[in-house]
């Protein structure tokens, strides 16, 4: 059995889908953070079969929830103070993202000018589905 030792004060990601912890990471941008984080992969789990978690032993308000929910909102967020599980955040879709995916379009104002943030907006909740706000191309290939 692996053990990871128990952090102090950050949040631990749990019921990752198998294999995108690594996907997370760098869109959290955790690798610029002078901070200690943990990835487990394929960890067992009696909910998913596989799961990854993520550790991160840091300031809570470091993390982008927004991007973690676009991600995948089913991903449990327990925040961690003095090594004690304190608070389990609800993520919920955005229903507007800035800048973490790209407009495939190339006809959209945002290949042409290259310093318009690409915003993309909740189109359908149900099905998941963002849009581009300058050309409502829908955005096809999730994280």
């Amino acid at each position: 059995m692996l053990n990871v030792g128990k952090i102090e004060e950050g949040f631990v990601l749990d019921h990752i889908k198998a294999g995108k912890s690594l996907s997370i990471y760098e869109h959290l941008q955790l690798d610029k953070l002078d901070c200690t984080v943990a990835i487990i992969k394929n960890a067992r789990s009696n909910k998913m079969g596989k799961k990854d978690i993520l550790k991160v032993e840091c300031d809570i308000n470091m993390l982008d929830l927004d991007v973690l929910a676009f991600i995948d909102h089913n991903i449990t967020v327990n925040v961690i103070k003095d090594g004690e599980i304190v608070d389990k955040k609800e993520l919920v879709l955005p229903k507007e993202i800035r800048n973490i995916i790209k407009c495939r379009n190339p006809r959209c104002i945002t290949s042409i000018e290259q310093e318009l943030p690409h915003i993309f907006v909740l189109a359908d909740e149900t099905k998941e589905v963002y849009r581009c706000k300058y050309c409502e191309e829908k955005f096809r290939e999730h994280l």
